[in-house]
């Protein structure tokens, strides 16, 4: 078994090389995580699928092989799946895990899985998750027992998958992301009905979104977020590529503050947990936290149009804590 039918069919040339079909992206992914592959050949695969633009099919295909190893998610799926695969390197603190507590507190468990140990913030997602009073799981079945106490969790990618860690990490040799990096997005391990994805380049909005159609994920949006995470800048439109039932719907939601300020910010880290107790005023933190959860909300089905989403997150803000107002 080889992988260089798959390479040969890419790298033909302009006339003659074409993308793969999702069977055989799945077929290849198979390959590669059987070890039988060459790494010069996944080197090849990827960074040919990378030159030629990533499919939808690709995309599906390789998260088809991916499920196929997964260890089983025990009991109920969580509600909300929640991949966090940005680099991070443009953003400020990640402000989006409040939103995702806020989300599970309402009913609606979170399962947050990612890798982000590279990101070279203030802050990393890791490094927040003590801050915003969520808990890191060591495999699958301790994120499912820190669902049914908390209602949600983060799952590192290393503690579920370490293969497909491995081939993320091939960006530190060949310099460049590859489409493993949008199949995780879409991966999706404990099966959640709703998925919330965010994107750095806009036309990933797209690629995601026909992929989980092709998946046939039943409620999925995607956006282009927050140096790359599902997480909204409120002074910007932000369009919501919107999947229910096999439909696309293209919505814009408009932007929630009138002024310029960059997501990247000096707060320190500790303004996270102070946000959430109350001690810390921020309106722009507040917006970019509740205008994330209200996207996650009408994604859900939970509310139905952006305005009542908003209203739900607000309020859903102003009773998390009783908030202990700073002395002026």
């Amino acid at each position: 078994m080889s992988l260089a039918p798959f390479v040969r069919t890419m790298g033909r040339g302009p006339s003659r090389g074409r993308s793969l079909t999702q069977e055989e992206a799945a077929e290849a992914m198979r390959l590669i995580l059987s070890g039988a592959a060459a790494p010069e050949a996944v080197g090849a695969l990827l960074m040919l699928m990378r030159y030629r633009g990533e499919t939808a099919g690709e995309i599906a295909g390789f998260v088809t092989a991916l499920r196929e190893v997964l260890p089983p998610w025990p009991g109920i799926a969580p509600a909300v799946d929640w991949p966090s695969y940005a680099a991070g390197r443009t953003r400020g603190l990640p402000w989006f895990l409040l939103s995702a507590r806020l989300i599970a507190q309402a009913g609606l468990p979170v399962l947050i899985h990612g890798q982000n140990s590279h990101q070279a913030t203030r802050a990393s997602v890791r490094d927040a998750l003590p801050l915003a009073g969520i808990a890191e799981a060591r495999d699958m079945s301790d994120a499912a027992a820190l669902i049914a106490r908390d209602g949600i969790a983060y799952l590192p990618l290393s503690a579920f998958s370490p293969q497909a860690e491995a081939l993320l990490r091939l960006r530190d040799v060949l310099g460049l992301r590859s489409a493993v990096n949008t199949a995780l997005r879409c991966l999706n391990p404990a099966g959640a009905e709703c998925s919330v994805q965010g994107v750095f380049h806009p036309p990933y909005r797209g690629l995601q979104t026909d992929a989980g159609t092709l998946l046939q994920q039943p409620r999925q949006c995607v956006i282009k977020g927050g140096g790359g995470e599902f997480e909204r800048h409120p002074t910007k439109e932000v369009e919501l590529h919107l999947q229910q039932a096999g439909e696309t719907h293209l919505l814009t939601a408009p932007a929630l503050l009138d002024e310029t300020r960059r997501l990247a910010d000096e707060h320190e880290p500790s303004a996270i947990a102070a946000l959430w107790a109350g001690t810390l005023q921020d309106p722009f933190a507040e917006a970019v936290v509740t205008g994330t959860a209200a996207i996650a909300l009408l994604t859900t089905g939970r509310v139905k149009t952006l305005d009542a989403a908003q209203a739900e997150a607000r309020r859903l803000w102003e009773a998390r804590v009783q908030p202990a107002r700073t002395k002026s």
